[in-house]
Protein backbone atom coordinates (compact mmCIF):
# COMPACT_ATOMS: atom_id res chain seq x y z
CA UNK A 1 0.00 0.00 0.00
CA UNK A 2 1.25 3.83 -0.43
CA UNK A 3 1.01 6.14 1.65
CA UNK A 4 1.71 9.70 1.42
CA UNK A 5 2.46 11.86 4.15
CA UNK A 6 1.91 15.16 2.70
CA UNK A 7 0.14 17.14 0.70
CA UNK A 8 0.67 17.18 -2.72
CA UNK A 9 1.98 20.54 -4.43
CA UNK A 10 2.39 21.16 -8.20
CA UNK A 11 5.95 22.40 -7.18
CA UNK A 12 7.21 19.94 -5.07
CA UNK A 13 8.59 17.13 -6.04
CA UNK A 14 7.93 13.50 -3.90
CA UNK A 15 10.28 12.05 -1.87
CA UNK A 16 9.62 7.65 -2.47
CA UNK A 17 10.63 5.93 0.99
CA UNK A 18 10.73 2.21 -0.27
CA UNK A 19 11.40 -0.04 2.61
CA UNK A 20 9.23 -3.21 3.86
CA UNK A 21 9.49 -2.92 7.51
CA UNK A 22 7.01 -0.25 9.23
CA UNK A 23 9.83 1.32 11.96
CA UNK A 24 12.14 1.92 9.08
CA UNK A 25 9.35 4.36 6.89
CA UNK A 26 8.71 5.87 10.25
CA UNK A 27 12.26 6.54 11.10
CA UNK A 28 12.86 8.27 7.76
CA UNK A 29 9.88 10.36 7.74
CA UNK A 30 10.41 11.39 11.38
CA UNK A 31 13.92 12.49 9.65
CA UNK A 32 13.31 13.86 6.76
CA UNK A 33 9.34 15.70 7.75
CA UNK A 34 11.20 19.22 8.08
CA UNK A 35 12.66 19.35 4.47
CA UNK A 36 8.66 20.28 3.69
CA UNK A 37 8.46 17.91 0.62
CA UNK A 38 5.74 15.35 0.50
CA UNK A 39 7.01 11.97 1.63
CA UNK A 40 5.25 9.04 -0.40
CA UNK A 41 6.09 5.15 1.33
CA UNK A 42 6.11 1.99 -0.71
CA UNK A 43 6.78 -1.15 1.31
CA UNK A 44 7.94 -3.04 -2.15
CA UNK A 45 9.45 -2.76 -4.83
CA UNK A 46 6.15 -3.55 -7.14
CA UNK A 47 4.62 -0.43 -5.02
CA UNK A 48 7.76 1.91 -5.59
CA UNK A 49 7.05 1.21 -9.30
CA UNK A 50 3.95 2.28 -9.23
CA UNK A 51 4.22 4.93 -7.48
CA UNK A 52 7.12 5.96 -10.19
CA UNK A 53 4.01 5.75 -12.49
CA UNK A 54 1.58 7.86 -11.10
CA UNK A 55 4.39 11.11 -9.99
CA UNK A 56 7.38 12.64 -10.39
CA UNK A 57 9.93 12.21 -7.64
CA UNK A 58 13.35 14.23 -6.66
CA UNK A 59 14.83 11.03 -5.13
CA UNK A 60 14.32 7.45 -4.00
CA UNK A 61 15.31 6.00 -0.55
CA UNK A 62 15.72 2.04 -1.19
CA UNK A 63 16.17 -0.86 1.17
CA UNK A 64 18.12 -3.75 -0.16
CA UNK A 65 16.87 -6.15 1.63
CA UNK A 66 13.25 -6.68 0.86
CA UNK A 67 11.34 -9.82 -0.13
CA UNK A 68 10.11 -10.35 -3.28
CA UNK A 69 11.93 -7.47 -5.76
CA UNK A 70 14.81 -6.82 -3.85
CA UNK A 71 16.16 -2.96 -3.65
CA UNK A 72 18.83 -4.04 -6.70
CA UNK A 73 16.28 -5.51 -9.12
CA UNK A 74 13.92 -2.28 -7.99
CA UNK A 75 16.76 -0.22 -9.08
CA UNK A 76 17.77 -1.20 -11.74
CA UNK A 77 13.33 -1.41 -13.15
CA UNK A 78 13.54 2.04 -12.20
CA UNK A 79 16.73 2.71 -14.56
CA UNK A 80 14.52 0.88 -17.15
CA UNK A 81 11.60 3.34 -17.12
CA UNK A 82 12.01 6.41 -19.40
CA UNK A 83 10.53 8.92 -16.76
CA UNK A 84 12.62 7.57 -13.89
CA UNK A 85 15.87 7.06 -15.28
CA UNK A 86 17.07 10.18 -13.67
CA UNK A 87 15.53 10.01 -10.32
CA UNK A 88 18.57 9.56 -7.98
CA UNK A 89 18.94 6.49 -5.82
CA UNK A 90 19.99 6.64 -1.96
CA UNK A 91 20.50 2.63 -1.13
CA UNK A 92 19.86 1.91 2.64
CA UNK A 93 20.95 -1.35 4.05
CA UNK A 94 21.91 -2.35 7.83
CA UNK A 95 25.72 -2.57 9.32
CA UNK A 96 25.92 -6.55 8.63
CA UNK A 97 25.28 -6.27 4.75
CA UNK A 98 27.60 -8.23 2.35
CA UNK A 99 30.58 -6.30 1.48
CA UNK A 100 29.73 -6.26 -2.58
CA UNK A 101 26.26 -4.73 -1.49
CA UNK A 102 27.86 -1.12 -2.04
CA UNK A 103 29.76 -1.99 -5.41
CA UNK A 104 26.60 -3.54 -6.84
CA UNK A 105 24.07 -0.96 -5.83
CA UNK A 106 26.19 2.20 -7.75
CA UNK A 107 26.27 -0.43 -10.71
CA UNK A 108 23.15 -0.50 -11.25
CA UNK A 109 22.62 3.14 -10.40
CA UNK A 110 22.65 4.52 -7.12
CA UNK A 111 23.72 7.96 -6.88
CA UNK A 112 24.61 6.99 -3.25
CA UNK A 113 24.93 4.18 -0.28
CA UNK A 114 24.37 4.30 3.11
CA UNK A 115 24.19 1.98 5.90
CA UNK A 116 21.85 1.65 8.51
CA UNK A 117 21.57 3.07 11.73
CA UNK A 118 22.37 6.01 9.25
CA UNK A 119 22.85 9.92 10.64
CA UNK A 120 19.72 11.59 10.23
CA UNK A 121 21.55 14.87 9.67
CA UNK A 122 23.84 13.31 6.99
CA UNK A 123 20.31 11.66 5.32
CA UNK A 124 18.85 14.79 5.66
CA UNK A 125 21.51 16.91 3.68
CA UNK A 126 21.91 14.34 1.04
CA UNK A 127 18.12 14.59 0.36
CA UNK A 128 18.74 18.09 0.04
CA UNK A 129 21.20 18.31 -2.29
CA UNK A 130 19.00 16.06 -4.11
CA UNK A 131 15.77 18.51 -4.02
CA UNK A 132 17.67 21.45 -4.58
CA UNK A 133 18.71 19.45 -7.91
CA UNK A 134 15.95 18.74 -8.91
CA UNK A 135 14.15 21.98 -8.26
CA UNK A 136 17.26 23.58 -10.85
CA UNK A 137 16.74 21.08 -13.48
CA UNK A 138 12.62 21.94 -13.17
CA UNK A 139 13.66 25.63 -13.81
CA UNK A 140 15.70 24.68 -16.93
CA UNK A 141 13.39 23.18 -18.32
CA UNK A 142 10.66 25.54 -17.86
CA UNK A 143 13.20 28.39 -19.47
CA UNK A 144 14.02 26.01 -22.44
CA UNK A 145 10.73 25.92 -23.01
CA UNK A 146 9.86 29.25 -22.60
CA UNK A 147 13.16 29.86 -25.28
CA UNK A 148 11.36 27.20 -27.58
CA UNK A 149 7.98 29.30 -27.05
CA UNK A 150 9.51 32.75 -28.06
CA UNK A 151 11.58 30.84 -31.10
CA UNK A 152 8.21 29.28 -32.10
CA UNK A 153 6.52 33.26 -32.07
CA UNK A 154 9.49 34.42 -33.78
CA UNK A 155 9.14 31.81 -36.63
CA UNK A 156 5.44 32.57 -37.12
CA UNK A 157 6.20 36.24 -37.45
CA UNK A 158 9.05 35.74 -39.85
CA UNK A 159 6.76 33.28 -41.85
CA UNK A 160 3.26 35.72 -41.94
CA UNK A 161 5.67 38.66 -43.28
CA UNK A 162 6.97 36.15 -45.99
CA UNK A 163 3.07 35.66 -46.86
CA UNK A 164 2.33 38.90 -47.20
CA UNK A 165 5.69 39.60 -49.29
CA UNK A 166 4.83 36.19 -51.41
CA UNK A 167 1.28 37.34 -52.06
CA UNK A 168 2.60 40.82 -53.55
CA UNK A 169 0.40 42.64 -51.21
CA UNK A 170 1.52 46.21 -51.08
CA UNK A 171 3.62 47.37 -47.92
CA UNK A 172 4.54 50.23 -47.26
CA UNK A 173 8.49 50.29 -46.80
CA UNK A 174 8.10 51.34 -43.01
CA UNK A 175 5.40 49.19 -42.20
CA UNK A 176 7.85 46.32 -43.52
CA UNK A 177 11.11 48.41 -41.49
CA UNK A 178 8.91 48.51 -38.47
CA UNK A 179 7.93 44.12 -38.95
CA UNK A 180 12.14 44.03 -39.19
CA UNK A 181 13.50 46.19 -36.27
CA UNK A 182 10.86 44.30 -34.04
CA UNK A 183 11.80 40.86 -34.89
CA UNK A 184 15.82 41.97 -34.51
CA UNK A 185 14.87 42.98 -31.23
CA UNK A 186 13.35 39.94 -30.24
CA UNK A 187 16.30 38.05 -31.28
CA UNK A 188 18.77 40.80 -29.38
CA UNK A 189 16.63 40.15 -26.20
CA UNK A 190 16.47 36.36 -26.78
CA UNK A 191 20.76 36.06 -27.22
CA UNK A 192 20.98 38.33 -23.71
CA UNK A 193 18.11 36.18 -21.90
CA UNK A 194 16.22 39.62 -21.40
CA UNK A 195 12.65 37.95 -23.22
Amino acid sequence: MIHVTSTDRDDRAGILLVDDMEENLAALEAVLRSLGEPLVRARSGEEAMKALLRQEFAVVLLDILMPGMDGFETASNIKRLDQAKHIPIIFLTGTDADSGYAFRGYSTGAADYLTKPFDPWVLRAKVKVFLELHQKNRQLRRLRQQDRDRLDELADRIALMEQTLAAGDQVEAGELRARMAALEETVRALRHGRF
